[in-house]
């Protein structure tokens, strides 16, 4: 590749990478700022899939081959994967436990 390939993949690369960590940012601060449970697990949730995919667009793009292209890939699947059942079962949690759970819900 030129040199003007490898600066242009070098950038893309860092702005999709500045990308993933501004939504991870969002989700930490989604996380500290809502006062809610289901909140807090919705902005966790969206926040981290979003960053996740952007890393790992932004790990493969700057990856030398089509090989560790894909490798950057697979732990985004797991994770994927992984996600939105962790997710899921804090929601179980918090609807099984919690008493006051009507008080948070408005209705239109």
């Amino acid at each position: 590749m030129s040199d003007v390939q490898e600066w242009a993949r070098f950038w893309l690369t860092a702005v999709i990478l500045l990308l993933g960590l501004l939504f991870f940012a969002g989700a930490v601060l989604g996380n500290c700022r809502f006062a809610y449970v289901m909140n807090r697990v919705h902005a966790a949730g969206m926040g981290d899939t979003m960053g996740l995919f952007y890393v790992a667009l932004a790990t493969a793009i700057g990856a030398a081959g089509v090989f560790e292209a894909v490798k950057c890939f697979l732990p985004l699947v797991f994770l994927w994967i992984c996600s939105p059942v962790s997710s899921h079962l804090v929601a179980q949690i918090e609807y099984y436990t919690n008493q006051h759970l009507y008080d948070h819900m408005t209705r239109l």
